[in-house]
């Protein structure tokens, strides 16, 4: 039923139901995840650095579940009792936050994590989950047309709309109404959200799920079903005969050696998710340390969790003009249907995120040549700490520039690993997706770590992440990110070429 109904944009009514309800989700998500830095420093009293570090891991635990839940939904469950499931203790999560918010002065900070933790458990089987479930919509003469793509574009178009909002409506009445109110929304919006999902069920397409593989040898082994779909994809990087076990190598490719393939494409993209980590930590700071208020008395603050929306924003803007120009332009070029590979999307947008690294690096330095002159002021409302008179509208380039790199790099994710693996491995797809994000927070929360202590042992005690803004050296820290970057892309580019002769 779901399959004959189309709208206007080309897609069923399910999946554009799916999308909005992705939205929805995504507005809960950041409406929490977006100003959490802030919370954790005004509110909770940590550290910068320990803020920093608790919000990588917490957002890195977030993104490496998928992984788990992908087999679950997969193999023993089904993709819809998954997403329900998940999504009760996706609300219990939230729930829990909001309680917290209310009854901190009675609650030890420790238990803050409960919530935050039960949240991530719940997001991890319900994304990836509902979006190899929105794009299962979509019938077999879809899959061969561009409709997958064009499922995707507006998938990620949908989850950029709701984090616009999360960002900067949720960002707002928290610093304004108070922690307690800012969390009971976005508890009121996901509930709702997930009450319109079960009550459309009638709607949607519930394929069987297939076993995509099974344990044998205590190796995971693909069935027999997935042989003629593999045999078009790149072979494995290790012959069979590398396989211990003498029923293994007579096996079609499965699970191991699917991630295997992808290994390293998968980890030349670390780099990418480290800077995608900055806005939710480091530039958040960045701006606490600007000047972030307006006119002549000062009245207006705008919190700097808000600049997020500059992401979400440029992205918004940016996907309707790449399907109506940048592609036709492209395809006038190289004479590709798309106009470029998967692959090259995904190098352009690396490409973006290092300039954008650049760009913070020397808007930085500039902040800190302006303070070390003697260009600070005390805000109204924080009378013990020192603000640079450098407007936080000096980092709406770097905002921009990661936006517009999203355009590029993460849709192409998001295609790239659903489309390498077979079909009936398609969530674990969107799970290597997001894992990405989830090995690049930890490596986030690592390399903080490590270059904290390298940079306490130059003499002064003082690290590149220092709560006292008149040490604190983030310009070096992004000066770091760019070269590591930079680097991340040549290899990257010349894994790309391998990996395009091997298929």
């Amino acid at each position: 039923m779901a399959l004959e109904m189309k709208s206007s944009s080309g897609l069923s009514k399910s999946c554009i139901l799916i999308i909005v309800v992705a939205s929805v989700e995504r507005f809960a998500y950041k409406g929490v995840a977006s100003n959490l830095l802030s919370y954790l420093t005004h509110h909770v009293k940590m550290s910068t650095s320990s803020a920093a570090k608790s919000v990588s891991t917490w957002s890195g635990v977030t993104s490496m579940l998928p992984l788990a839940s992908a087999i679950l939904a997969d193999s023993y469950w089904d993709r819809y009792s998954t997403i329900t499931v998940s999504s009760l203790l996706y609300i219990m999560g939230f729930v829990g936050l909001t309680s917290w918010a209310l009854l901190c002065a009675w609650m030890p900070t420790s238990s803050l994590f409960l919530p935050l933790y039960l949240i991530s458990l719940g997001q991890g089987g319900y994304n990836p989950s509902l979006q190899a479930f929105g794009a299962d919509q979509l019938d077999t003469d879809d899959e061969r047309s561009n409709k997958k793509s064009l499922f995707f574009q507006w998938w990620y178009f949908g989850i950029c709309s709701g984090s616009l909002l999360g960002n900067s409506i949720m960002s707002y009445i928290q610093d304004t109404f108070g922690w307690g109110l800012g969390f009971a929304i976005p508890t009121c919006a996901m509930a709702v959200s997930v009450a319109c999902f079960l009550c459309s069920s009638r709607v949607y397409v519930h394929k069987i799920p297939d076993r995509p593989y099974k344990f044998r040898s205590k190796s995971l082994i693909g069935l027999e079903n997935d042989a003629e779909e593999l045999e078009l994809q790149a072979k494995p990087l290790g012959s069979a005969s590398d396989c211990t076990g003498g029923d293994v190598a007579d096996e079609p490719p499965g699970v191991a050696k699917t991630i295997l393939r992808l290994l390293p494409i998968w980890t030349m993209l670390l780099t990418f998710a480290v800077i995608f980590q900055q806005p939710l930590t480091f530039f958040t700071k960045q701006g606490m340390m600007m000047k972030h208020s307006v006119g002549q008395r000062r009245t207006i603050v705008i919190p700097p969790a808000m600049l997020q929306s500059a992401i979400t924003m440029s992205i918004i803007l940016i996907m309707p003009l790449y399907d109506k120009l940048i592609i036709p332009f492209l395809h006038l070029l190289t004479g590709k249907e798309k106009g470029i590979t998967v692959l090259q999307r995904i190098g352009i947008g690396m490409c973006l995120s290092v300039i954008a690294m650049v760009v913070a690096a020397v808007v930085e330095s500039k902040r800190i040549r302006i303070l070390q002159s003697g260009g600070m002021l005390l805000p109204h409302d924080q009378p013990l700490q020192l603000e640079s008179q450098l407007s936080i509208f000096w980092l709406l380039p770097q905002y921009i520039l990661l936006g517009i790199s999203d355009v590029f790099t993460v849709v192409g994710m998001q295609e790239f690993f659903y489309m390498e693996v077979p079909a009936t491995m398609r969530t674990i797809g969107i799970a290597l997706y997001l894992s990405v994000f989830g090995f690049g927070s930890f490596l986030s929360a690592l390399l903080i770590s490590v270059l904290e202590f390298f940079s306490k042992s130059n003499g002064k005690n003082q690290s590149w992440f220092s709560d006292d803004i008149r040490e604190a050296r983030l310009d070096s820290y992004y000066w770091f990110l760019a070269s590591l970057s930079a680097i991340s892309f040549l290899a990257f580019a010349y894994l790309c070429r391998h990996y395009n002769n091997m298929n």
